[in-house]
This record gives structure tokens, C-alpha cells and sequence, in this order.
């Protein structure tokens, strides 16, 4: 096993969740998550054989706070994880604004060390509309929605956290609510604006190796038809699964069907 830490710029350093023996599943979590989201998903891939891990974004959970939440910096975090640990023939996994971390990661740092990858729920390729009436975020919403969460994250938790994961019961529900409220409330500003405005479009179409995209259709964070069914277009031979009935908390809600979806090997 590994330390508990990978140290990153200037003293700081990322929380590691380093369990079982077998192939590497590295497992990104999503916007105000961090590794515990992903456990009984850790648990049930261990089952089948594979090594997880899940380490805590800067500024999440027991990271430490450095800030720069660009996808610049958070690929360059993913890259030292993977070269830490030595980590080979990787299956990435990256939960909703994740995923955009894995593509910039391959695009700076490029396959050597991956094998496969899994978008689950992702955000992007472009959450904003292009121009005013085309599908997507309208650019004049981006910023208040940023200072709602500045300002009013407990609100902004209570409005959200039943359609993140409508499935789970009270318990769970308080849990992701403190998780967010962990979270560094920078962090929580800066990755929210990173989502919303990269464009992934171009980088998406340059992946070269096999991807499977899990995604219900009732997720109301990244609705399936602007960011998932654009990315199984843009990559190539990307296969897509769609759950049916299922919102953007598919770890927590169906950490079984995605541990197996997960472990089945792809279309090479």
C-alpha cells in the first residue's frame, strides 16, 4: 500500500484511498465530493480484482487548500497521483466535472499510463450555449449561480441535494451535505467556473483509447442529451450506457451496476 499523501506544489498535499491489489481503478470524484463518495463503488470493484484509489481533490475532504482549480492544475494533480504511485495499464474514472480532468490530463500528460476510461455522469463537453437559443447554459447565468454558491451554500444544498440522488434515504442525504460543506469554499467557487466555462469539445474528439460513458437519464447536473450522447459523438468508438430512471448520484444510488459497469472491459 501506499502513504496516505502525495505531495503537491508548495507543501500541500492530496488524501489517498489506496485499497486491494489488481489492475489500478483510479476513481475522480465530482464537484464538491471527494473519495468517500466513491466506497462502496471501491468496495464491490475490490471484490472483482481490481486495485482502487480515490484521493481527495485539493481544497476537498482531507486535502490540503493550495487553490487553483483550473483544469490545468487538477490534471497536473491526477498526473502525480498516477506517477507516485507508478501506476500502469490505469482505469480512469472521473465522476461529473471529473471527467473533464481526465481529458486534460491525457491531452498534458498523455496514455502511457492508462488503459481505459470511464465518464460517469460527466459534465461538458460545453456546458454554455454557444449563442443565444442553442442548447445549454445561458452565459448570463454563470456567474450568479457562482455567487449564489459563494453566498449560500446551505441554500443552495437544500434546493439541490434531492435531485443529485433522489434514491437515497435522510442519512445519506446529511452525509453529502456535510461532505459539500467540507469542501473549501474556494474550491467550490473556482471548479464550479471551471465546469461551466472549458470547452472540452476538440480535446474529447483526440482520445484514443476505449471509453465508456454510464449516464442516467434523469440527471438534472449534466443533462444526458448536452453532455453525455455529445461526448459518445465526439470520441471515437466511445460506447455509451444510459440508466434509466437514474439522476446524477449514480455512486451512491447504483454503486453495484457501476462497480460491475465499471469492471466489464470495453470495446478495444
Amino acid at each position: 500500500m501506499s502513504a496516505p499523501d502525495i505531495a503537491i506544489a508548495d507543501g500541500h498535499h492530496l488524501y489517498l484511498r489506496d485499497w486491494g491489489s489488481g489492475q489500478p481503478v483510479v476513481l475522480l470524484s465530482g464537484w464538491a465530493m471527494d473519495g468517500r463518495g466513491w466506497g462502496e463503488t471501491m468496495v464491490g470493484l475490490n471484490a472483482a480484482g481490481f486495485r482502487t484509489i480515490a484521493y481527495d481533490r485539493r481544497g476537498h475532504g482531507r486535502s490540503t487548500d493550495p487553490g487553483g482549480h483550473d483544469y490545468d492544475t487538477l490534471a497536473d494533480d491526477l498526473a502525480a497521483v498516477l506517477d507516485a504511485l507508478d501506476l500502469r495499464e490505469a482505469v480512469l474514472v472521473g465522476h461529473s466535472g471529473a471527467g473533464g480532468e481526465i481529458i486534460r490530463y491525457l491531452t498534458r500528460h498523455g496514455a502511457s499510463r492508462v488503459a481505459r476510461v470511464v465518464l460517469v455522469g460527466a459534465t461538458g463537453p460545453r456546458m454554455v450555449a454557444p449563442a443565444p437559443g442553442e442548447p445549454g447554459i445561458p452565459e448570463e447565468m454563470v456567474e450568479p449561480g457562482i455567487a449564489r454558491i459563494a453566498g449560500d451554500v446551505s441554500g443552495w444544498i437544500a434546493e439541490n441535494i434531492v435531485a443529485f440522488a433522489p434514491q437515497a434515504d435522510a442519512d445519506t442525504m446529511r452525509w453529502l451535505a456535510a461532505m459539500v460543506l467540507d469542501a473549501s469554499r474556494r474550491a467550490l467557487v473556482d471548479f464550479q467556473r471551471a465546469i461551466l466555462t472549458s470547452d472540452f469539445t476538440d480535446e474529447a474528439s483526440w482520445i484514443q483509447l476505449p471509453v465508456r460513458i454510464i449516464h442516467g437519464d434523469r440527471d438534472a447536473s449534466a443533462p444526458l442529451d448536452l453532455t453525455a450522447r455529445r461526448y459518445a459523438a465526439l470520441i471515437p468508438g466511445a460506447e455509451l450506457l444510459i440508466y434509466e430512471g437514474v439522476a446524477h448520484g449514480v455512486m451512491i444510488t447504483h454503486a453495484a451496476r457501476l462497480a460491475a459497469d465499471i469492471a466489464r472491459e470495453g470495446p478495444s
